[in-house]
Parts: C-alpha cells; sequence; structure tokens
C-alpha cells in the first residue's frame, strides 16, 4: 500500500483487513455453532423462484435448490463441473486480475481476458509517444513481443470457515472494541494460512455483516505480460457519454498471458522471468461463436467488489442527502480541469488517461445511483421494512432498541460527514496535496527526539522513492486549477467550526477576499511556484539534508498538514465511533431479520465482498419506460451511426470503417442479422469487482465479458431492481473479430477453443 493511499485510509478512518474473493467448504464443526449461524449456511443453499435474477452466489454452498433454478434457466453443466475442491472445474478458469478486476483462462497456455479498462493502466505504463499502444492498440505476433507489466493475478485455492474461532474471540464484546479486536483476530488468521515462500495469501472476509468469517486463501502470480489490446477509441468507444448506458457498443477487453517459473510455480515479485513459460492451466474457457437469442441462458463467474443490499433506511438518506452529491460535485471539478488539459495536448491525454478513467466512471454511477434510489423510493421500502422488524423487537432485549440507538449515532455524525466527503474526494483530490499529505510520516520522524540517522534515511528514502513515481502522473496546470477549487468549495461548503484554524484568515490576508475566485487561483500559483516538490533542485537539497521546518514551511506540505491535521484529530475519531457503532448495529440487525422471518432469510445471499460469486439469468432485451424498447444486442450497424470523425468519445480507426462498411466479418457474422453483433445485455446481478468478468453459456463456453450495468439500474448496490436490471456485455464475437480482423492477432485465435 502506497503511504498516499494509506493516509487517506488513515484520514477517513478506514483503515481495515481486505475482504477478498472466496469459495466455501463447511467443516463438520459448524454443526456446533448457534443455532442463528446455521441459518446463515442454510440460507445461502436456498432461493425461491420469486427472487428472479437477483443474487451473487457463493460457488461452494449452490444448494440444489438454487442449482435447479439454474438448470430450469438452461444450465447444462453438473455442480461438480461448476465447483469442485479436489478436481479442476469451471471456478479455476476465474482469476483476481490486477486488485480490483475479474480475469479468465481461455487457452491451455495461460492467456487472460479481461476489459480494456482494467488493462488500461499497463497498457498506458507501456505505451510512449513512439509505441503509443493505447492510442493505436497492439497484438504481439508471438510470445517474444509480449510486454511485461507489473499487474499481478491470483487463482483460489480453498475456503475455509473460520466462524467458530472468531466468534469465540469476540465474545461479547462490541463498538470500538470488538472492531479492534476483530481485525486482530483477522490479521493472526490470515498471518497463520499465509505462506509467502509460496506466493500464498489468506485473506478472511466478514459476510452478512459479520455473522459469518470465511478464509480464502489464494496464490499469486506475478509475471503478468500484454499480449493485446484495441485502440481506445475502440476500447473506450462511446467514452463518458455512453458510460453506464445501453445501447452500447464498446469494445472492453484486453488480453493478457500469465507466465511461471519452468516447474509451474509462480516466480516471486522483483524476481527474474527470464526462462519463464506460459501457465498451464487447470481449466480454461472454450470460446463460443454461437448466435445468441433472446432468452438464452447467462452466468457471469467473478469477483463483485461490493454491495450493501441490508443497508438500514438512515444509511439510504447520508447517501442520497450527503454523500453522493459531494462526492459528484467534487469528481466534477477535478475532471473539468483535467480534461481542458488532456485536449490540448496528446502526451497529457496519455499521462492523465487512467486516473480520469477511473474518476469519471464512479462520478456518473453515483450520479445515477441517487436518482434511482430517490425515483424508487427505496428510502421509503427500508422505512416499512424496519417499522416491521420494531413491532416483532417490541420485548426481546437483544433487538427492541436497536433503531432508537442507530438513529442517535447518525445524528451525532451527520454534521461531520460533509467534511469527511471533502477530504477524501476534494483535499486529497489534488496528486500534490494528497503527496504532500503522505509526508506528515516523515515529519513525525524528523521531529521526533533520538531518533536514529539511520531512520531517518530510511524515512527520506521512502519519500524520495514516492515523490518519483507521483512526478511521473503529476500535470501542474490541472492539479493547480484542482487545488484552487476545491480549497474555495470546501470554504463554501464545510461549517466553517471545522475549518483549520486560522487557515482561511492567513489566505486573506496574504491573497485577498474569500468570495473572490481570483484569491485562490493566486493561492494555488503561489503554492505550486514554492513547493521543493515539483522542484528538483530545492527537493534533492532537501533529500541531501533533511530538515523538519523546511518541510513544514513547505507551502504545499504545510496546506496538506493544516487539513490533514484538523480532521484526524477532531472528526477522525468521531468517525470511527460512528462507523463501528453502525456495523455492530447492521450486525444485529441482520441477526434479527434471519431469527423473525425464517422464510425470508431462506431468500437471502450475502452482500458482495469482492470473494468468488456466480450469478445467472438470461440474455433479455427491456423497455426502460413508455414506448422505449431496448433490443438485447447492438451491432455494427450501430456502431456506424454513433461514429463521428475526430471525436474524441465516437472517433474509430480508418481500417474499422472500411472493414465494416465491406462486412467483412467472416466467420465472426451473426448468421441472423446478417451484422457483427458488439455487445449483449443479461439480467445478471453484478457490481464493482466484476469488470472482466466471463459471461457462460448453458455449456461453460464464453460468450461475452462483462463490463457495465445500466443506467436505470444503478441504485444495484444498495437494492437490486428485478426488472430493469441488465449487465452491458461486449460479445465475444466482436472481441475475436477485434483481434483477428482489425488486430492481425491471428495467432492469437488459433491459441484459442472456437466452439461452433
Amino acid at each position: 500500500m502506497s503511504s498516499i493511499l494509506a493516509l487517506k485510509l488513515l484520514v477517513l478512518g478506514e483503515i481495515q483487513f481486505f475482504d477478498s474473493p472466496f469459495c466455501v467448504r463447511l467443516p463438520p464443526k459448524i454443526a456446533s455453532m448457534k443455532k442463528f449461524l446455521l441459518t446463515i449456511v442454510l440460507f445461502v443453499s436456498l432461493v425461491f423462484k420469486s427472487m428472479a435474477d437477483e443474487g451473487m452466489w457463493l460457488p461452494l454452498l449452490l444448494g440444489q435448490q438454487v442449482y435447479d433454478n439454474m438448470k430450469k434457466k438452461g444450465l447444462i453443466l453438473t455442480k461438480d463441473q461448476l465447483y469442485n475442491i479436489n478436481k479442476p472445474s469451471l471456478k479455476d478458469a476465474i482469476i483476481i486480475f490486477g486488485g480490483g478486476c475479474t480475469g479468465e483462462i481461455v487457452s491451455s497456455q495461460g492467456l487472460i481476458f479481461t476489459n480494456h479498462h482494467c488493462g488500461y493502466d499497463a497498457i498506458a505504463s507501456a505505451s510512449t509517444m513512439d509505441h503509443n499502444y493505447l492510442q493505436n492498440g497492439f497484438y504481439a505476433k508471438n510470445k517474444g513481443e509480449e510486454i511485461p507489466s507489473t499487474l499481478s493475478v491470483q487463482f483460489l485455492l480453498r475456503i475455509d470457515d473460520v466462524t467458530k474461532e472468531v466468534m469465540d474471540s469476540l465474545g461479547t464484546l462490541s463498538g470500538t472494541e470488538r472492531v479492534q479486536k476483530q481485525a486482530a483476530v483477522l490479521a493472526a488468521i490470515n498471518k497463520r494460512m499465509s505462506d509467502e515462500s509460496k506466493n500464498i495469501e489468506t485473506r478472511v472476509s466478514a459476510l452478512f455483516k459479520g455473522n459469518q468469517f470465511l478464509a480464502f486463501v489464494y496464490q499469486r502470480y506475478y509475471d503478468v505480460r500484454l499480449v493485446g489490446t484495441p485502440p481506445e477509441s475502440v476500447g473506450k468507444f462511446g467514452g463518458d457519454t455512453d458510460n453506464w448506458e445501453w445501447p452500447r457498443h464498446t469494445g472492453d477487453f484486453s488480453i493478457f498471458r500469465v507466465y511461471t517459473k519452468p516447474d509451474g510455480s509462480p516466480a516471486k515479485r522483483g524476481e527474474a522471468t527470464d526462462g519463464n513459460i506460459p501457465l498451464k492451466p487447470k481449466w480454461f474457457l472454450p470460446v463460443s461463436l454461437r448466435p445468441l437469442k433472446d432468452g438464452d441462458f447467462s452466468m457471469i463467474w467473478g469477483y463483485p467488489g461490493g454491495t450493501n443490499r441490508y443497508e438500514s433506511s438512515y444509511g439510504i438518506r447520508l447517501s442520497v442527502d450527503i454523500n453522493n452529491p459531494t462526492l459528484v460535485k467534487l469528481r466534477d471539478a477535478r475532471l473539468k480541469y483535467m480534461f481542458e488539459e488532456m485536449k490540448k495536448d496528446p502526451a497529457t491525454k496519455l499521462q492523465l488517461a487512467s486516473s480520469f478513467a477511473g474518476i469519471a466512471n464512479y462520478w456518473k454511477f453515483f450520479d445515477g445511483e441517487t436518482k434511482q434510489l430517490i425515483k424508487y423510493d427505496v428510502y421509503g421500502q427500508k422505512k416499512a421494512a424496519e417499522a416491521k422488524f420494531n413491532a416483532w423487537a417490541k420485548g426481546k432485549p437483544e433487538y427492541e432498541n436497536i433503531f432508537t440507538e442507530w438513529g442517535k449515532a447518525y445524528a451525532a455524525w451527520l454534521p461531520y460527514a460533509k467534511h469527511r466527503m471533502y477530504m477524501n474526494e476534494g483535499i486529497n483530490g489534488s496528486p500534490l496535496i494528497g503527496f504532500a499529505g503522505s509526508l506528515i510520516s516523515l515529519e513525525a520522524t524528523l521531529v521526533k527526539a533520538g531518533v536514529s540517522q539511520a531512520d531517518i534515511k530510511k524515512a527520506v528514502s521512502a519519500a524520495d522513492r514516492q515523490r518519483k513515481a507521483f512526478m511521473e502522473d503529476e500535470n501542474i496546470a490541472s492539479d493547480r486549477n484542482i487545488v484552487a477549487a476545491v480549497t474555495r468549495m470546501y470554504y463554501d461548503d464545510v461549517v466553517k467550526e471545522q475549518h483549520p484554524v486560522g487557515f482561511y484568515a492567513t489566505l486573506k490576508n496574504q491573497f485577498g477576499a474569500l468570495d473572490d475566485d481570483a484569491t485562490y487561483k493566486k493561492y494555488a500559483e503561489h503554492v505550486f511556484g514554492k513547493t521543493m516538490i515539483l522542484d528538483d533542485a530545492k527537493w534533492n537539497a532537501f533529500v541531501a539534508n533533511p530538515d523538519a521546518v523546511q518541510l513544514q514551511d513547505d507551502p504545499a506540505f504545510a496546506h496538506a498538514s493544516a487539513f490533514v491535521k484538523n480532521y484526524t484529530s477532531k472528526y477522525g475519531p468521531m468517525f470511527q465511533q460512528f462507523n463501528a457503532k453502525n456495523g455492530e448495529f447492521g450486525r444485529l440487525y441482520l441477526k434479527g431479520i434471519m431469527a423473525m422471518d425464517p422464510v425470508k432469510a431462506k431468500m437471502m445471499y450475502p452482500d458482495a465482498t469482492f470473494t468468488m460469486r456466480v450469478s445467472y439469468g438470461n440474455v433479455k432485451s427491456y423497455q426502460p419506460r413508455d414506448a422505449v424498447f431496448y433490443d438485447y444486442v447492438t451491432t455494427s450497424r450501430g456502431l456506424l451511426e454513433k461514429y463521428k470523425a475526430g471525436d474524441y468519445e465516437f472517433d474509430l480507426p480508418a481500417n474499422q470503417i472500411e472493414l465494416l462498411k465491406k462486412k467483412d466479418f467472416g466467420q465472426y457474422m451473426d448468421p441472423t442479422r446478417k451484422e457483427l453483433v458488439i455487445g449483449f445485455i443479461t439480467t445478471n446481478d453484478i457490481t464493482g469487482g466484476n469488470s472482466g468478468s466471463p459471461v457462460i453459456n448453458n455449456r461453460g463456453e464464453l460468450i461475452g465479458l462483462a463490463f457495465d450495468g445500466n443506467y436505470e439500474a444503478l441504485s444495484h448496490k444498495l437494492a437490486f431492481d428485478k426488472d430493469l436490471n441488465r449487465t452491458i456485455c461486449v460479445d465475444i464475437r466482436y472481441v475475436l473479430w477485434c483481434i483477428d480482423k482489425l488486430g492481425g492477432g491471428t495467432n492469437i485465435i488459433k491459441e484459442l477453443k472456437l466452439v461452433k
């Protein structure tokens, strides 16, 4: 974890152990657990037809009724073919790609398919102005041309249920004390079940808001190489305009390969890769060329990052009223100034492309989420459910006061919630200020009495390395405008009593009126013009002779320090207390729901926690509103209709236009439509982290890659819409056409197992 990221997490009070991908084997000891834990195990195995296609299910706990439902929708594979802990199965082809995406193995030589936006940073890093793979695309003609990356992938080895161990350790603890104890217990389990010598990592995931704990054991592979990517105009076609929208015509894919040492074991981080060989996988996915029909079975495997479908009405109100609008407002400002510079210069566009894409993605998401939550009155639905719970809870000491106390916790935190968002998305939204804030730990080392010169040198060297990485991506023009805008927005929007003491008074005295944008522009010019962080000579002199006073006097550091220390000393502890109480009440509420209504419990599934899940549904058209009908596929005809020569979002390579107009589709043409199918939609339940997930037919064959959800159902993290929810996928035939016809990567096509 970088120190900048660590600082952000510390400021927000959100440092916690990462919950990651898993499957589940239930040992006999589970029989001795408390009754409500038994209920948890059972309800995951059961679902009723009324659940529509909702649910991201644990592959290891696909009970007979879930599996029967899948078969009714069209599944042919057996349960053992889906998941088997002792034999190769479909789950062995599904990987964690990078730090937050899914990928799939598609050949006997370790070839990986994932989304273009998942490989985006690696593609951008491999690109130069002379070899701009981001702009022009790239396909290795042989393995010798594949490009090393800093990416890693993880394969799931096994899952162990550690609920009893965790629960016995926690006992009756509650609040912050329980949170701290749980973190320590999980850390101990993670350490005990990991093996650094074999790149084996364990992460315990808390399910059902801390009512169940599963340990997921992975093996990480560090030698991952770029094999192919379409041009950005294909991989991001439609840009932000089409993001989260259907109809869609985006070729969102990229290709990588994972390598092992000659004996099949994974190389260590930083280990020489000469002599490494392509991975020999336990399972890989065949690729289907068959046409799709409306109603065809579909399942999606992957690592959905996080949902909160059991959120309280208080949480919904906080999202709608404060968190989401504030995030959207701040990201809007950051994107504005980044885009202004990206339009001016191709080199700047390349430099900022990856960070811009990441910021823009969830800017639009949270805007849409807010609108959908309001439109469908999710708050009202939650209040109605909670009223029923409260009526049941009367006379039950464990549950009857949950919502009274929960409401008090939210009431105590609400006055500070906007401040927290401003720290996360505003102050730390500036790359310069974010890096400067990371130097607070260096300051602590320099001012601490009795610190050895060796420790000081170590801290300074770490800061120097991080500065080099920061400077590679820093665009001063856009960042300076961001600092000016955000500093003004913080002044206007955050309660004055919560401001850093004396900061704005000093700014007024030196630069002008606080209600004048010119004041903040002058201030930002001062910060960027005087900071040693952006001046190699001054920075190198500091590194050679580090001095606390010099650091403290630096305007960028002084800016970051004022805001960060103000938050961490006063409001960070408040958030930690609120977060602990919120988690505790959420855990008790979910436990109570299961006790209140065992039938409803059987229809429940665990929230996504970036652990291996499978969802199932159908390829399906939909009608989002009156007189509007959306077909289940998009085609090359629509791609040409959207095409705008020279447009930032809707341009296409000249050779692609020529091929499409000629209808040179080869074996990838849809026989019914006589066109090239670009994308399709399904009813599958997914969320962030599923990017790159394989969309698989009833025979276990790859038919597409999931990459987005539709705007009409962007409330899906908090509430699933069984009528309007759609997963947007790039059709695998378009992927293959881009590789073969557009990119000339016939060697890659020959490596795949194509099914006609």
